[in-house]
């Protein structure tokens, strides 16, 4: 019913720069959260940044300076911009999103990751 949709990972070298996308598309009312986490390999994911209905952010602190989370409400769509990237920021990324279905309904979901890949 409801499907996140990711873009724009890839390769990059240290330095370098990617934008990822998320775009929801469904059956959806609105959405409240989103946000991108991310996993590597034999590590537990984390909360990369969030952002809010409203517009408030928040990013951890491994990121902060370096990634900007920003969302199109019309299009259901948020982003992630992702610059001066370190090896350490290679992992699966994922998108999630706090849906509301309907004015009954609330549902979370996840994207299916995109791989970012920082190496020289």
């Amino acid at each position: 019913q409801v499907q996140l949709v990711e873009s724009g990972g890839g390769l990059a070298q240290p330095g370098g720069f990617l934008r990822l996308s998320c775009a929801a598309s469904g059956s959806i009312l609105s959405i409240n959260d989103m946000g991108w986490y991310r996993q590597a390999p034999g590590e537990e994911r984390e909360l990369v940044a969030r952002i809010t209905g409203g517009g408030s952010t928040n990013y951890a602190d491994s990121v902060k300076g370096r990634f900007t989370i920003s969302r199109d409400n019309a299009k259901n769509t948020v982003y992630l911009q992702m610059n001066s990237l370190k090896p350490e920021d290679t992992a699966v990324y994922y998108c999630n999103a706090d849906v509301l279905l309907n004015y009954y309904t609330r549902s979370n979901y996840w994207g299916q990751g995109t791989q970012v890949t920082v190496s020289s």
